[in-house]
């Protein structure tokens, strides 16, 4: 028996030379230390399972794999040395493990060596694989996607619906035109948001409704820094149709735009200027900025200056202004046209000439032309002079008057 025990152990000894000598050939195996893999298990004294029948068992198992090329199996007193060529490091690990679970196998020595190469049918088999699970899995969710749409057509249909509520029930309720956009455009985004989270839902079953505010209420705050313009715009625009005084037609100016207000959204308010440009600014620059209404009410005062020349009676040259502007049809005449001596001018006495006409920037034009011919002619009319500039000259000492020779031979 002991002789047994030092002729195991030489052997051993041996095995161990060999896997050094083939590790220094071979740069693609692992170190000598992992070459050798024992049984966790004390070896018997006496063998059990004869090493032919190891040999033969797992030869037969690395060959019906056929993930080896040209696999060699040696047993002896228990020790199984592995051979051959395989492709992946795994299927090498796994001819090992398989060798060292062997009943009575006292260890293994793994020679297997790994050549890497590039397995294109492999990687088709890989991709087809993957591509078949996906196909798998949409086919898996078609039916929740199909819902969903139905769900978000209805929403649609629904939104449509409440939409035309609400315009029915704020124009007879008489609201204004800005809240009522406002409602609407409210009630279509509240209805939207309601059908959104609900096919989210149907479309995703572990998805719930307290899962999706926590998501939203979480993302909300990196949305709200990431768009911060956005939403104040939006508040902006909220704000303004609520409670700002003008409306959709109205004439409005801020800084230097000036137009008839064409549509207020949430977002952003489109301007018509009145040579035809379309102007759109963000709500907050008309929430932020001074904002002259023009419109605001029916009528706008207009006002001219008139001069007379300084020889002119100024009482009658007031009366007769004052009747001209009244004879004018564009001119309101439920106020009281006002006519003030204004101040002496280089060449004449000034009038402030003011009335009231139209709103509008077209009203205000066509008035003003009508009012300045119309006190033209009255003044031509009355013969009071409305003088040119005039300019006096003052030299420091006296000119001499020199004849040209054309007024010479005018006067022989």
């Amino acid at each position: 028996m002991i002789f047994e025990a030092f002729r195991a152990a030489a052997f051993l000894l041996l095995v161990f030379a060999q896997t050094g000598d083939s590790d220094q050939e071979t740069t693609q195996e692992p170190p000598a230390d992992d070459a050798v893999v024992a049984t966790d298990e004390e070896v018997s004294v006496e063998a059990v399972t004869d090493d032919d029948a190891i040999q033969r068992r797992l030869q037969n198992i690395l060959s019906a794999s056929d993930w080896f090329t040209s696999p060699s199996v040696v047993v002896n007193e228990g020790i199984v040395i592995l051979s051959g060529e395989t492709n992946t490091i795994r299927r090498r690990d796994w001819a090992g493990d398989v060798a060292r679970r062997t009943e009575d196998v006292v260890a293994v020595v793994n020679n297997i060596t790994v050549i890497e190469s590039v397995a294109i049918e492999d990687s088709v088999a890989t991709v087809s694989k993957s591509l078949g699970k996906l196909w798998t899995e949409f086919l898996k969710q078609v039916p929740l996607l199909v819902a969903a749409s139905v769900i978000i057509l209805l929403t649609w249909i629904i939104a449509r619906i409440a939409v035309t509520i609400v315009s029915n029930a704020s124009r007879r309720s008489r609201l204004r035109g800005g809240l009522q956009d406002l409602l609407k455009q409210l009630t279509n985004c509240a209805v939207w948001v309601v059908g959104l989270m609900v096919a989210a839902i149907v479309m995703f079953p572990g998805m719930t409704p307290a899962k999706l505010l926590t998501v939203l209420g979480l993302g909300s705050v990196a949305i709200g820094f990431a768009f911060k313009d956005i939403f104040e715009n939006f508040f902006a625009g909220i704000l303004i149709l609520w409670r700002f005084p003008f409306d959709k037609g109205d004439f409005v100016q801020c800084g230097e735009v000036s137009g008839r207000v064409e549509d207020i959204t949430v977002r952003m308010t489109s301007i018509r200027q009145v040579d035809g440009q379309l102007v759109v600014l963000p709500n907050a620059m008309l929430f932020k900025q001074a904002v002259y209404v023009l419109t605001s009410q029916e009528s706008r005062r207009t006002t001219v200056i008139c001069g007379v020349a300084y020889g002119e009676d100024v009482g009658s040259a007031r009366d007769i202004i004052r009747r001209a502007v009244e004879a004018c049809d564009t001119v309101d005449q439920n106020h009281e046209v006002q006519i003030f001596a204004q101040e002496f001018a280089s060449s004449s006495i000034n009038f402030e000439v003011t009335w009231w006409t139209g709103s509008t920037p077209l009203d205000e034009r066509t008035s003003r032309d009508e009012v300045v011919e119309a006190v033209k002619r009255a003044l031509d009319d009355a013969g009071i002079e409305i003088p040119f500039p005039y300019r006096t000259l003052t030299f420091k000492e006296p000119l001499s008057v020199a004849k040209s020779e054309l007024l010479e031979h005018a006067e022989r």
